[in-house]
């Protein structure tokens, strides 16, 4: 495991400029591992190596989890029968838009031109690689595109927190929203997830889970509750394909006027 930063007790000695984390993970195969992380950061974790589940998300090589900040462990599990490696990335997420092309990332259109012409005339402040040895001594830059650079949005990711709901152990749990999943933590640890899919005026839920050990604790209850309360303030109509919604529908006949059927169009609009 080598890390940048601090995880699981070790620290790097290598400077940062601003608060961050990389470490390489390896798992053995059939191995699972919780990791502590720091809430204030946001995490991706990327699959190098075999097949891995993050919090219930399935991994392949080249694929990417995103958890966002307010958790305060992940875990993770080798899905495969061969070792598996994983790269976990984290830092504060950025408070402000900003301009990303080719290697620059700056405020503006104008920052990242004027970066550009600092690297073109070999500007000091941008370093060297020493010890570099090829057909020229610095990689040049691609011209710019003919219109001005627009900032990437920063994502607006609904999260509401259930912070006084108890499941019936007494723990508490949390529920929070983004990017088309709600997702549910039990003391900060993510133990559960359900999926959908916004279809016009119709909000389809196709996959739930929870974990096996935390079985027995109205845990998909909570959870598909608040997703349903959701649904409804944002006046949508419920689809559901996922069985386990259907269930608790069924305990719930005020959304009776508000569920639609699961109809062939719909299934062939999930597959495709």
């Amino acid at each position: 495991m080598g890390v940048s930063r601090e995880l699981a007790g070790s620290r790097s000695p290598v400077h940062t400029f601003t608060p961050l984390l990389g470490a390489q993970i390896d798992l053995d195969a059939g191995t699972e591992l919780d990791i502590d992380v720091d809430p204030a950061f946001e995490h991706g974790v990327l699959c190098h190596l075999g097949l891995v589940d993050v919090d219930g998300t399935h991994l392949g090589v080249a694929e990417l989890a995103y958890r966002s900040a307010g958790q305060s462990q992940l875990h993770l599990r080798n899905a495969g029968d061969w070792p598996a490696r994983v790269l976990l990335l984290g830092g504060t997420p950025f408070a402000e838009e900003l301009v990303m092309w080719w290697n620059f990332v700056g405020p503006s259109h104008d920052d990242i031109v004027r970066y550009r012409r600092l690297w073109e005339d070999g500007d000091e402040r941008l370093g060297a690689v020493r010890g570099y040895r090829g057909s020229v001594t610095r990689l040049p830059a691609p011209p710019l595109p003919t219109t001005r650079l627009r900032p990437r949005p920063i994502p607006q990711r609904k999260e509401r927190e259930v912070a006084m709901t108890a499941d019936k152990t007494g723990a508490e749990t949390t529920v929070r929203l983004e990017d088309c999943r709600y997702t549910i933590a039990v003391e900060g640890k993510q133990v559960g997830l359900a999926d959908f899919a916004d279809r016009g005026d119709q909000r389809v839920f196709f996959h739930t889970e929870i974990d096996p050990a935390y079985g027995g604790r109205g845990l998909a209850t909570i959870l598909l509750e608040e997703a349903l309360n959701e649904a409804r303030d944002e006046g949508k109509r419920i689809v559901p394909v996922c069985s386990m919604i259907g269930t608790v529908l069924k305990k719930h006949p005020e959304y009776d006027d508000i569920t639609d059927p699961v109809t062939a169009d719909v299934q062939r609009w999930l597959q495709s």
